[in-house]
């Protein structure tokens, strides 16, 4: 397809596109933003799309799923600006801010390898498949490991657990 066909035919997608953005976000600005970022990933996934199917419904899958995408990172900026800066949308009682500080003393606690896959999948968002490619492991063994540490993590969080077992002394 030529660069003047291809600019057509997304111009010609570009208002449903947007009134579906508008839906999705119910902000103008905010679907314009993303209609561009949409059109963005769409220019340059353009070979993978497949032939025989409908310009369209591909669109609208891409605009989904930066809809989807764009609000994992805000849900995770916004722990993340809760967490540093303290701030709580009610005010925090006692026993919250001391489950909260039990939690990350024990973080600090477990090993190197379950904080990284703790920090991996609840932080960045990593589906356990990127995990398991990126450690070239099965993903059940993530699975695993995952459930190892969050147990992990609970234990030593409630001080049921040291990270150590006491050894008896025997003469």
């Amino acid at each position: 397809m030529r660069k003047h066909d291809l600019d057509e035919v997304l111009r010609e997608q570009i208002p449903a596109l947007r009134r579906y953005a508008r839906w999705l976000t119910r902000d103008i600005s905010g679907a314009d933003d993303l209609v561009q970022t949409s059109l963005e990933k769409a220019l340059s996934r353009w070979s993978t799309r497949q032939v025989e199917g409908e310009l369209r419904p591909w669109l609208f899958s891409i605009v989904y799923h930066s809809f989807i995408d764009s609000c994992r990172r805000a849900r995770r900026y916004q722990r993340f600006l809760e967490l540093f800066r303290g701030d709580e949308p009610t005010q925090a009682s006692l026993e919250r801010e001391y489950v909260a500080g039990a939690t990350l003393s024990a973080f600090e606690r477990l090993p190197e390898e379950q904080r990284n896959l703790l920090y991996w999948v609840s932080v960045e968002g990593l589906s356990y498949k990127e995990i398991a490619t990126m450690l070239k492991v099965p993903i059940g063994t993530v699975m695993s490991r995952l459930s190892r540490a969050r147990d992990a993590l609970r234990k030593l969080a409630e001080g049921t657990h040291s990270p150590k077992p006491a050894l008896r002394v025997l003469k």
